[in-house]
């Protein structure tokens, strides 16, 4: 997918920016990019100033690849826009990334959107991942994020091997999801007072439709918007239906 909007660098942050309004920021996977959200982008910007930061897993420092160092990347992007309250979208680890940085910056959030978010439960990118590099195990690793195989092209396979084979790039990776793995948001996800919308894939393999069903139970204010024929990026899968969830969303937040 391409964007139809402003790629910019400045400093440290590079992203794409589009629309007016308030803000909303996405935040793809740690095997995703800021084109994920193509899609979304266009859908937003017509009421919203909507930015995708490329998030820096790949460059942080050996010794300061960790989550924490990624959130604090994040509240320096959003002071860097002169934002004040925000909503966030994140996938995957992007959605982990959310719910820190909410549960730190509590007066700088609105309202929170997670996609088949880590932070409970994650399939598909362990240890045996990481041990084995060749062409088609890589693939079928891929193939696990969409329910529709068609979704599964050699492009983004391609991306995903080139990532595992770079040592440098590998080693950030390993230290990322073991990190995540660590990490125990269970305190964070009880405090966090905005409402938050779960879009979920039905079929999504990688953080199964429980994991949803948890994050539900365990926040105070949240509501769950099923996807069908849909895995674990309903954005790039299924991204009208995606759209709609969110709008449905919006309207939930804003009558608060």
């Amino acid at each position: 997918m391409s964007f139809d909007a402003a790629h910019i660098e400045e400093g440290e942050f590079r992203y794409v920016e589009a629309g007016a309004g308030p803000p909303v920021l996405l935040l793809h996977g740690l095997f995703g990019a800021i084109e994920n959200y193509a899609r979304t982008v266009a859908h937003l910007a017509s009421r919203h100033t909507v930015a995708v930061p490329d998030l820096p897993f790949y460059s942080l420092p050996r010794a300061e690849t960790h989550l924490g160092a990624v959130a604090d990347f994040l509240d320096r992007f959003s002071r860097h826009k002169g934002w004040q309250r925000m909503t966030i979208i994140g996938n995957s680890i992007g959605g982990e990334l959310a719910l820190m940085y909410a549960h730190a910056h509590p007066d700088r959030v609105r309202s929170l959107v997670l996609c088949g978010s880590s932070g409970l439960e994650e399939r598909g990118f362990g240890g045996v991942y990481f041990r084995r590099a060749d062409y088609e195990f890589v693939r079928q690793k891929v193939a696990m994020t969409f329910h529709d195989p068609r979704h599964v092209t050699k492009s983004l396979v391609d991306a995903c091997y080139a990532k595992v084979n770079d040592r440098h790039t590998l080693a950030r990776i390993v230290a990322l999801a073991r990190n995540s793995a660590r990490r125990d948001l269970g305190h964070a996800i009880r405090e966090l007072s905005v409402p938050v919308g779960l879009i979920w894939g039905r079929q999504d393999l990688v953080t199964p439709p429980h994991v949803a069903e948890e994050f539900h139970r365990r926040l105070p204010r949240s509501e769950i918007f099923w996807i069908d024929e849909c895995g674990h990026v309903p954005m790039m899968e299924q991204p009208d239906a995606f759209n709609r969830a969110l709008d449905r969303h919006w309207i939930g937040a804003s009558a608060e």
